[in-house]
């Protein structure tokens, strides 16, 4: 018998019935073995995840964050860039209740994506991140097997996965459940494990025992920032930030214009995404007293590299072509014009002459070919 169903017992020794999953919740607050049992309660959801792969679990309250004001500040200098609907989606950020009513506890949980990105010539160079198969469809298909859990030991009980692209502060409320703390590069950072690791909320309406936000710090290191190709890790109002409108990561994605040529020749080899300030933390440095610090991953999913022709094909990639690339994929977040945009200017970087480099009148790099249709050669 259940801790809980027995104390039960003794204050209803003559119409004692066993108790249902919401009611124990509710006999825990009054009964003097609550902590202990709220514990054991999320000792074993977190048992749960860690068994479904996740390198680490955690939790805190549903509750809104002070983590607002950063964030309208970070908006107010247009550090954003062209993302406008991060702007829209302020409202819906400021508070859990707005994604999941009810909501008494957030689920954070890591999982580690790391594997060895080395650049090859001629061949994108794709983020760690985006190699496999679509890191939104791996996490939430865990986090839908724990919500399931939960919602099997908790009948009417309610969850909401959240991975990316949901209005709420990932980072944030991943640190206040324990996972990391924010570096200079805004990554959040495991003093165990480093930073190669995505993020995954699950808000439930169960109270599960809260874990005390993470602590560290870079201290006076600046890897990160002497190392962005763009120098997009800036310092202001206190605190480094991302400038989203000179980062590699943003450019290659998220930006749909053309690229201007002071930037794109900072691009480098980077076709999708950028890595470069991972690859330097010394938090992602493994040695003999932080063995965990960039293992690499054991998900069958990103371990399930895509085959990509050459910069050349991709620069003038046609629609069935690329619907057959990016089937599954993270990359199909840039569309296919970005990724030939992205793969012409891999190709002009390569090129030993500046001057031949392929402007437009603007005095901005051309989104027409710089290869021949169907050749798969350079011209020039």
């Amino acid at each position: 018998m259940r801790p809980v169903d027995e104390y039960h017992r003794l204050q209803h020794p003559y119409d004692y019935q066993p108790l249902g999953a919401l009611e124990c919740v509710k006999l825990w607050a009054a009964s003097p073995r609550n902590r202990i049992d709220m514990a054991e309660l999320t000792a074993t959801l977190k048992a749960e995840a860690l068994s479904m792969g996740f390198e680490s679990v955690g939790v805190c309250r549903a509750l809104p964050t002070d983590h607002m004001d950063f964030y309208q500040g970070w908006l107010g200098r247009g550090f954003h860039a062209s993302m406008d609907y991060l702007v829209r989606h302020v409202e819906l950020k400021s508070d859990p209740q707005a994604l999941l009513p009810g909501a008494k506890s957030i689920i954070a949980v890591a999982l580690n994506y790391h594997q060895e990105n080395p650049a090859v010539d001629g061949h994108p160079h794709i983020a760690s991140y985006a190699l496999g198969w679509d890191y939104h469809k791996v996490l939430r298909g865990k986090l839908k097997r724990l919500a399931a859990v939960i919602e099997r030991d908790y009948p009417g009980s309610e969850s909401r996965a959240c991975v990316d692209s949901a209005p709420i502060f990932e980072r944030e409320y991943a640190h206040l459940a324990g996972l990391g703390w924010f570096g200079k590069n805004t990554c959040l950072i495991d003093s165990k494990r480093g930073s190669w690791f995505f993020i995954g909320l699950l808000l439930t309406t169960v109270e599960f025992e809260s874990d005390a936000p993470a602590l560290g710090g870079c201290g006076t290191c600046r890897a990160c920032i002497d190392a962005c190709p763009t120098g997009a890790i800036v310092f202001d109002d206190g605190r480094w930030q991302v400038d989203s409108r000179s980062c590699i990561s943003y450019l290659t994605i998220e930006h749909k214009a053309e690229i201007a040529p002071e930037l794109a020749a900072k691009i480098g080899s980077w076709t999708f995404g950028c890595d470069v300030c991972q690859e330097v933390c010394p938090f992602n440095q493994p040695r003999e007293s932080q063995p965990l610090r960039a293992q690499p991953t054991i998900e069958a999913g990103f371990l399930a590299k895509r085959s990509w022709p050459r910069l050349e094909q991709i620069g003038v990639l046609d629609e069935d072509e690329w619907d057959r690339l990016t089937q599954g994929s993270a990359m199909r977040r840039t569309g296919i014009n970005g990724i030939r945009r992205n793969a012409r200017i891999n190709i002009d970087n390569q090129r030993p002459n500046p001057a031949s480099k392929s402007l437009n009148a603007e005095g901005v790099l051309s989104s027409k070919p710089s290869v021949e249709p169907g050749t798969g050669s350079t011209l020039g």
